[in-house]
């Protein structure tokens, strides 16, 4: 069956189509678009009418590849941003009549399972538990399970949202860099209150802040995720890494190789969260996964 899974976050919005028959699993198209559709989310409670522009011109885009492409079944989710928009529903139609279908808003708990569904399906139970880590841009979640999710928990910690709040400038300055990790601290001590970081054997992490840092850390020239799936990145790189990042100006980063012009401005605090997220966890390395919420969302759809 051939399926397609949309993910419309905060920052990104991907298309994944897949051809999937029982365990088979065969990817025939993926696309990342930087569409920003959570600008000013955090502070103004509502979408931006040139966000909503930007995100749905890709959906138009999308939904000409899905066309060619042949596509069975469709399944459009959004997250953190349209979670918080009050204005959603101009969204929300306006996807509606471009797919034809209805985008689904789902909660933190589901993103989370998706994900977790993603990143693990390919990784042997020799390395479970698992506690999966995905920084989007409104939020991040953590999930702990083996086969199945047994604790999730999701806190508005995302890099868009963190880089709005606190990290206006870049470089940020140390009392930026001071108040953000207070607040994102916090939220992952939330987290840890509902998901039991020491009960894990491996930390993956999943999204672009995860695999940019690993990119970086890798010392590659530019962007391969065949590399960068499931490498291994140890703390004290994660922690060089992030404190690379809130260093350098908005020009040196833009000219990295591997640096997607899409996460210039938002990896500085990316970064952050998930250096914060290993010293926190205790972790001592995490594993780099390419296979994410867009890979559950596809299995999902060949299930039903």
């Amino acid at each position: 069956m051939r399926v397609a899974a949309v993910d419309c976050g905060t920052n990104s919005l991907r298309l994944l189509i897949a051809d999937i028959d029982g365990d088979n699993f065969r990817e025939v198209h993926r696309d990342m678009q930087v569409v920003r559709l959570g600008q000013g989310v955090d502070k103004n409670k509502a979408f931006a009418p040139e966000a909503i522009e930007r995100t749905l011109a890709v959906t138009r885009e999308y939904a000409d590849v899905m066309r060619l492409k042949g596509v069975e079944r469709v399944r459009f989710c959004a997250t953190s941003a349209t979670r918080d928009a009050a204005n959603r529903d101009l969204f929300i139609g306006g996807v509606e009549d471009i797919l034809g279908i209805a985008p689904e808003v789902i909660p933190g708990s589901e993103e989370a399972a998706l994900s977790f569904t993603g990143a693990t399906r390919e990784l042997g139970q020799e390395l479970a538990p698992f506690l999966v880590v995905d920084i989007g841009g409104g939020s991040t979640e953590f999930v702990l399970g083996e086969k199945n999710v047994k604790a999730a928990k999701s806190v508005n910690i995302g890099c868009v949202r963190m880089s709005e709040r606190h990290l206006t400038f870049q470089p940020p300055s140390k009392q930026q860099l001071a108040e953000a990790t207070l607040d994102i601290d916090a939220a992952i001590l939330d987290a840890g209150s509902e998901v039991d970081f020491g009960a894990a054997h491996t930390l993956i992490a999943v999204a672009g802040t995860a695999t940019t840092v690993a990119a970086a850390a890798l010392g590659l020239d530019t962007y391969d995720r065949y590399a960068i799936h499931l490498s291994r990145i140890s703390r004290d790189k994660v922690h060089e890494v992030a404190a690379m990042f809130a260093s350098m100006s908005r020009e040196e980063i833009a000219a990295l190789g591997y640096m997607h012009p899409g996460r210039v401005d938002v990896i500085a605090a990316g970064s952050l969260v998930l250096s914060r997220v290993m010293e926190l966890t205790g972790a001592l390395e995490f594993i780099a996964s390419e296979s994410d919420i867009l890979d559950g969302i596809a299995w999902g759809l060949a299930a039903l």
